[in-house]
């Protein structure tokens, strides 16, 4: 007997270590095909014309280059062919093609993205989302919506308001971005404040897989306890486990009354003292943004905004509530304005008419533009536990001070979300090319360590992934890693991204 129970110890160890040994080979296997992606040849193309309207296959210079870059810094990586696919089948089609034939493939949408993620850094196939771009049904009765991937995120904001529905997530780039760039990045914005990210209005996708495999995630229900979650999987990561093709959304009736007040402070700390402040008073508004005396500097010289800044002023808090009941709001307000009082803050403006509104979110909407129309920047996203926003500001400052850069910063404090735009400015290319990484890795640990996070809503994608190393431990990595492998064992989708 007891060598019987030996023999069956030592046969499950041998299981277990083959399985192992098989994830290690698979990974090894991914690794080494990200690296000998084939070529596009004539034979390819050819292929790709038969599945798709020969109009919808591109690989002349003009196009080359237009989908060669997003929004991140100055990065430039050239497909070699650049396809359109409109159906679910199409798509499927293409994946299953460039899987049997190790091309890699990005998928891209918009191309507003500031971490990469949407850059062809392998060359290969740009797989352009942007054909999927109806609203294929409103839900009122349910209060749901199943959209394609390519649709605008304000024109899906606007279709469903028409119908007194509300989508709040609401980025800076939602005149533009597509709702499948949204969910790949998990995109938050001012309004995820009181009503959350992308991840909490998605009940269920429609999926094809680097196989060709077409999956749907879920289903379209409030309440779903039946297997692992694979729509939130999806969410957030960055196009690298599949394609997605249909949405299914659930909406909330849309408020019908807000207000806005924007708060000066004599110092940016204070500004980020008062935010939690708010919340511990009992108020949640729809959105508090956090603009440092630069950042607004730049932008009303970039915009044609015309607000007055006292000269000692050196942050704001755009502050907003939202709701039905508009005595309930100007109590909320005047709370507001009690807690505001009580760290050093100047005159507090009332947005009275909705023009002021337009113009005080135009203006913190255009500081991104701004920053980077005036330098060369790098855009970091980092989060943390709101209460701990005026030591990572301080922190910034002082590494900045450390390793000899500017640094403008603003973003959505109330959920704890600073955007830090280091600035070139009288750097030389020497110290910006070889040893701002290590100013900004600093950052990141000071970011982590403040119990935060190294993105908050713009991803990892390609600039950001030499440091998930701070983030995670080598477990955690492996296992993510792993997961990327079981997904997409020839490592052709969007390859690169993520992970070093």
């Amino acid at each position: 007997m007891q060598r019987g129970k030996t023999i069956r110890v030592s046969r499950y160890i041998f299981l277990t270590n083959n399985y192992f040994k098989r994830i290690a080979n698979l990974l090894i296997f991914a690794k080494i095909t990200l690296m000998n992606f084939n070529k596009i040849t004539s034979s390819h193309l050819d292929y790709f014309k038969r599945i798709l309207n020969q109009k919808y296959v591109h690989f002349d210079t003009d196009s080359l280059q237009n989908y060669s870059h997003d929004e991140t810094e100055d990065l430039v990586y050239l497909p070699e062919v650049v396809i359109k696919p409109s159906t679910t089948e199409e798509v499927s089609k293409v994946l299953a093609y460039c899987n049997s034939n190790n091309i890699s493939v990005t998928p891209c949408g918009a191309r507003t993205g500031l971490s990469g993620g949407s850059l062809p850094i392998c060359g290969g196939v740009a797989l352009s989302m942007e054909r999927f771009n109806a609203i294929i049904d409103i839900d009122e009765r349910n209060l749901q919506a199943t959209v394609e991937p390519g649709v605008i995120n304000q024109v899906f904001k606007d279709a469903v308001k028409e119908k007194g529905l509300f989508y709040p997530p609401d980025p800076a780039s939602k005149g533009s971005s597509f709702l499948g760039g949204n969910l790949a990045e998990n995109s938050g914005g001012p309004k995820a404040l009181k009503y959350g990210v992308t991840k909490d209005y998605v009940l269920n996708l429609e999926v094809v897989l680097p196989s060709g495999d077409i999956i749907w995630t879920g289903a379209n229900v409030l309440k779903n306890s039946t297997g692992y979650n694979l729509t939130q999987l999806m969410i957030g990561s960055e196009g690298t486990l599949g394609i997605i093709t249909k949405i299914v959304f659930k909406l909330i009736p849309h408020p019908t009354k807000d207000l806005t007040l924007l708060v000066p402070f004599r110092s940016a700390e204070k500004a980020c003292e008062a935010v939690s402040a708010v919340f511990r008073a009992g108020i949640t508004p729809s959105a508090l943004e956090f603009m440092e005396r630069e950042a607004i500097d730049w932008t009303l010289k970039f915009s044609d905004v015309n607000i007055s800044i006292e000269d000692d002023v050196e942050a704001h808090l755009l502050v907003e509530v939202d709701g039905n009941d508009m005595d309930t709001l100007f109590k909320d307000c005047e709370r507001i304005t009690q807690v505001m009082e009580q760290f050093d803050c100047g005159e507090i403006l009332f947005a009275d008419s909705s023009f002021q509104k337009e113009q005080l979110w135009k203006m913190r909407r255009a500081v991104g533009e701004a920053v980077k129309s005036n330098s060369v920047y790098k855009e970091e996203d980092t989060v943390v536990p709101r209460a701990e926003l005026p030591k990572l500001l301080k922190g910034v400052k002082e590494i900045g001070q450390k390793y000899g850069f500017n640094s403008v910063c603003y973003g959505h404090a109330g959920d704890g979300n600073l955007h830090i735009n280091i600035i070139k400015g009288d750097m030389s290319d020497d110290a910006w090319n070889n040893d701002l990484h290590i100013g900004i890795r600093e950052l990141f640990k000071l970011t982590v360590e403040l119990g935060g996070t190294i993105s908050g809503e713009h991803g990892i994608g390609l600039v950001q992934k030499n440091y998930m190393d701070i983030a995670f431990t080598d477990e955690n990595l492996n296992l993510q890693k792993g997961i990327k492998t079981l997904f997409d064992p020839k490592g052709i989708l969007n390859p690169k991204k993520i992970f070093v």
